[in-house]
């Protein structure tokens, strides 16, 4: 069995060709198609997050609004750029609302990738410490997220508060119990990979990875869930890690499938992100059911992980990406076992 959800970056643009033409649009579509989602069986509704872009920007108030229109379906991020959080706020908002969704909040978290501005995180008020790179300071904010996550008392109380306090040190309140266990970490490199294991977070890799061997794609992600296993287990966690790898799968079962992805390319790509950063970009999958299927079963890294996230065109409205999913749910996944 394998988890199967969508992951939507939540694109808009004042356009005729957009089927999400404002923020607003993008939001409330948003919350439509995790509604959607559920009712087709899907596991989860996972959104990009990414500042100074016309997408997805500000997750909590979504997240929290796709939780309370939903009853089952997991809701989360893939993922949130660390260094522009305040990590005390951002535990009080996750808390809030995985209590709204029932405990079904999967935060996705990570270093983030290139951005609209430069260094755009100085703008909301944070700049790394003497010493640290920008990636440092994610980390560092990660680490204290991780910490307060945990429900441990830390703040001296005000001997004359408001209102009356509980004994001992307080904490950040809305706490969630169980939501430390839920934090994801988008990793690129197999070290980072490494370094969330041993963390205790569970892993999330994208469609794109920084080239460390050459390899097809799916060999490198693969190689780099291996390793984060390894870690893992190395650590000593008592629970068992979930990994998730994000893919742009497209069934072609009808006229319109064919007309949007017919002729998409089949290739990985390697390019360079971050001026020197050498990267590899996995393909894109779009076959008639019969084809995908087999494509699919040499795909390493999908087999590696127990949850598989499908990059939606959001773009094309609710309706359209609905019919992406269910496809893959009802031709795909049955024929593969994980249904």
């Amino acid at each position: 069995m394998k988890k199967i959800g969508f992951l939507s970056f939540g694109h808009w643009a004042p356009s005729p060709q957009s089927q999400t033409r404002s923020a607003s649009d993008a939001l409330l579509q948003s919350i439509e198609l995790a509604v959607a989602a559920e009712e087709l069986g899907a596991d989860g509704a996972y959104f990009r997050v990414h500042h100074f872009a016309r997408q997805l920007g500000s997750p909590f108030p979504l997240l929290a609004a796709a939780g309370a229109k939903t009853r089952r379906i997991e809701i989360g991020t893939a993922v949130i750029d660390m260094r522009y959080e305040n990590p005390l706020y951002m535990a009080e908002d996750a808390g809030a609302a995985d209590l709204i969704a029932g405990g079904r909040l999967q935060l996705g978290i990570s270093r983030g990738s290139p951005e609209q501005v430069i260094d755009g995180w100085r703008y909301f008020g944070y700049a790394p410490q003497e010493g640290e790179s920008d990636a440092d300071m994610a980390r560092r904010h990660t680490q204290v997220l991780l910490e307060v996550l945990r429900g441990k008392g830390f703040a001296q109380p005000n001997p004359r508060p408001m209102f009356p306090n509980p004994p001992g040190l307080l904490r950040v309140e809305p706490h969630s119990e169980g939501l430390r266990d839920r934090i994801w970490w988008g990793a690129a490199t197999n070290a980072t990979a490494e370094w969330a294991a041993k963390s205790g977070m569970n892993l999330q890799s994208s469609t794109l990875k920084f080239d460390e061997s050459g390899k097809p794609f799916h060999i490198q992600q693969a190689d780099q869930i291996r390793a984060f296993r390894a870690a893992w287990t190395a650590a000593g966690h008592e629970r068992e890690p979930r990994v998730s790898v994000s893919r742009s799968i497209f069934a072609l079962v009808d006229d319109r499938d064919r007309a949007y992805f017919g002729s998409s390319e089949s290739e990985d790509h390697f390019g360079y992100i971050e001026a020197d950063t050498r990267a590899v970009f996995g393909r894109t999958y779009a076959a008639e059911p019969d084809v995908l299927i087999e494509e699919l079963k040499k795909d390493d890294a999908i087999m590696e992980a127990d949850t598989l996230l499908l990059t939606v065109p959001n773009q094309l409205g609710v309706d359209y990406n609905a019919h992406v999913i269910e496809a893959i749910l009802t031709h795909i996944a049955p024929a593969l076992g994980w249904r």
